[in-house]
């Protein structure tokens, strides 16, 4: 299962303990709301969990590979070593950019062209 399959569902049971919760407590159901709130709370731990495990935001699934966006950073790279910059020095460059993106903990909003950040 992926993981936005997995916060679909989980997310699914998190509402549905809400309504639960709500519920049972206006039938003075003590037993049921506190089986409900016990669901809502593992169930949004685990929302938590997969979110920091698959590390994949909103939009991508882990380990999904942009091919467009990989022959375009390819494009670019040619373009710079046609204009005289050393290919390694470039590459090692991309790497470094790589690496960082990669131990970055916070994401910061991009433009629609995704080029930089929101002003």
């Amino acid at each position: 299962m992926s993981p936005r399959a997995f916060k679909g569902v989980v997310g699914a049971l998190f509402i549905g303990g809400i309504a639960g919760m709500i519920v049972s407590s206006v039938a003075d159901n003590n037993g049921a709301a506190l089986t409900f709130g016990l669901t809502t709370a593992v169930a949004a731990v685990c929302l938590i969990l997969v979110t920091a495990v698959s590390n994949s935001g909103w939009l991508h699934e882990a380990g999904e590979f942009n091919e467009a966006a990989a022959a375009d950073l390819e494009r670019r790279i040619q373009r710079l070593v046609a204009q005289g910059a050393s290919e390694d020095d470039v590459r090692d460059l991309v790497r470094a950019a790589v690496s960082l993106g990669r131990s970055a903990t916070i994401r910061r909003p991009h433009t629609k062209s995704g080029h930089g950040p929101v002003e």
